[in-house]
């Protein structure tokens, strides 16, 4: 990152993520790590998967941030009867009335948008799950054979309640390789918590302004492929990244407390996000505790726990935790 617009964009990053955090402080108090993550997500063109109990504002962060970016902003909210055709959109026969000929016309669903709030995820059936994460995987959606490109940026924003099961419909492990960030949102501290009474019992609230154009996320996106990344920081996330998966050459609490590890997609996601964390925070590179400070988000749902951490009530935090104080 040498070159002068690089630099000058470098700046504007960091003008830009103060003004998000200024913003969306109108409307979000607290969670501080969950938004910089969002913003690093973002940069990075990752979706990402929110997890959290009712009431902790997973629906209001993403609706909230989606107020900041000129973007087309789209919700669905997914129940057990939505269809797969609810989301992509459906072909329908239209009426010319000039010619009197009948044609099928394609109406494009929620899914044309830029930012997509895929609201409790969990509560519809697969089918319709792939239907959503088969247009984040291929960024198009096809439709009687034909193609429909996906609007740039396009990010997926999902939310999922952990407590709640009765009738809902777990994402496979392999469809939740699609999310790059899986951010666990816990409840707010005790003067926060103060401040959200203060600020949502009262008749004055801050409206949030737009502060990011289209053209300037696409921008920094692009910077951010552009980030130089050193040998030795690319071989510690390999590394790590190796270290998850069982086998011979695996150390024994890893044998004993994971049954499957991370893939190279993973690896990917380390590095793109330690990428973003770097700029955001004014570094032209990257060095090996950005690659740290992503470690949670990108592997605590694609490191699958044993049956015996599941017994020992082992959380896959502690095992990831345990992963780094021995990398």
């Amino acid at each position: 990152m040498t070159e002068q617009k690089d630099i000058v964009l470098l700046e504007k990053l960091g003008e830009m993520k103060s003004k998000f955090l200024q913003e969306i402080s109108k409307s979000v108090i607290g969670q501080q790590d969950v938004l910089n993550h969002i913003l690093i997500a973002l940069l990075c063109r990752g979706h990402t998967l929110i997890v959290g109990v009712p009431g902790l504002a997973k629906t209001l962060i993403i609706k909230s941030m989606a107020e900041l970016l000129d973007l087309n902003f789209k919700r669905i909210q997914f129940t057990p009867d939505l269809m797969p055709s609810d989301i992509t959109g459906t072909e329908v026969i239209d009426d010319d009335k000039s010619s009197g000929k009948r044609s099928f016309r394609f109406f494009k669903g929620p899914i044309f948008g830029n930012i997509i709030l895929a609201d409790e995820i969990n509560r519809t059936p697969p089918k319709t799950q792939s239907a959503l994460l088969e247009a984040m995987q291929e960024q198009k959606v096809t439709a009687a054979g034909k193609s429909y490109q996906l609007d740039k940026p396009f990010f997926v924003l999902a939310t999922q309640n952990p407590i709640e099961q009765e009738g809902t419909y777990p994402l496979p492990e392999a469809q939740l390789d699609r999310f790059m960030f899986n951010l666990m949102i816990d409840y707010p501290e005790r003067k926060d918590e103060i401040s959200i009474i203060k600020q949502t019992t009262a008749s004055d609230t801050l409206e949030p302004k737009k502060i990011i154009a289209k053209k300037e996320i696409l921008a920094f996106q692009e910077l951010v492929l552009r980030v130089p990344v050193a040998d030795n920081v690319i071989e510690y996330a390999v590394d790590l990244v190796a270290s998850t998966r069982p086998g011979e050459k695996a150390k024994k609490f890893v044998n004993e407390l994971i049954e499957w590890g991370a893939g190279p997609r993973a690896t990917q996601s380390l590095i793109l996000g330690a990428k973003a964390h770097a700029i955001l925070n004014g570094n032209p590179s990257v060095n090996v505790d950005d690659v740290k400070k992503m470690v949670f988000p990108v592997l605590r749902h694609r490191v699958i726990p044993s049956y015996s951490a599941e017994a020992d009530s082992v959380s896959i935090d502690e095992i990831l935790s345990k992963l780094l104080d021995n990398a």
